[in-house]
């Protein structure tokens, strides 16, 4: 039992108490993390249609690249307004490094926005899971999508992504079990840092970027004596 309901993960000291506070659910576990990857970082995003933009262009495609088509589609469409992504042309869109899935979900949220759909002001105020039932709602936004929105966009504090290989293969590597496991296995397995699962997550990718960093360092070649 938490004798308080965890707050919204919106600044640097929401997250240091939730991480407080996770550590003391899980000693073992999150003190090992943070010795390997240090604090989680917070990386958060503006809760409205520049994030969702933003969480729909960095689907499976690294940091590097989805920063850099980001920055074209802000120069490109300058007032991020919904509007825009109904008038623009596929040529438009494609010009700023957009794939045909992502023009076509794009385009499926700027309409919903129009009919009034999907009310993202909204979101702000419903719980995590009415939120989530409103986003996956429209066409091609996904239950890895509004997870990702609802974690570092609306600040929830128990949201968990279950499908991102990436946190599936960090709980691999912090619970050393022998094979990644899947979305179902990794909800089952996430109970245990409840209710600050997306603190959890959050932890769990840096640490997941920290081992492969040190992995890449020891795999390097080192140069001859004398070289």
């Amino acid at each position: 039992m938490h004798p308080q309901k965890p707050v919204r993960i919106v600044s640097g000291e929401t997250l240091r108490a939730a991480t407080s506070n996770l550590l003391n659910i899980d000693p073992e576990c999150i003190s090992h993390m943070l010795e390997i990857a240090g604090p989680p970082p917070l990386r958060t995003r503006t809760a409205d249609l520049s994030g969702l933009i933003w969480i729909v262009i960095s689907q499976q495609v690294s940091r590097a690249s989805a920063r850099a088509i980001f920055a074209r589609f802000q120069a490109n469409f300058s007032q991020l307004h919904h509007r825009q992504l109904l008038e623009a042309t596929d040529e438009d869109l494609r010009a700023c490094g957009l794939s045909s899935p992502k023009m076509r979900t794009l385009r499926a949220v700027a309409a919903a926005i129009e009919e009034k759909s999907l009310d993202l002001e909204e979101l702000t105020k419903l719980g995590a899971s009415a939120a989530r039932d409103k986003m996956v709602a429209v066409k091609g936004i996904g239950p890895w999508t509004a997870d990702i929105y609802l974690l570092f966009c609306l600040g929830h504090p128990d949201i968990w992504p279950a499908g991102d290989l990436a946190l599936q293969e960090g709980v691999r590597m912090v619970l050393k079990l022998r094979a990644r496991p899947d979305a179902k296995k990794l909800e089952t397995l996430s109970r245990r840092w409840q209710p600050y699962r997306a603190v959890a997550a959050r932890l769990i990718w840096a640490y997941y970027a920290k081992m492969l960093e040190l992995k890449r360092k020891t795999e390097e070649p080192r140069p001859n004596a004398g070289a």
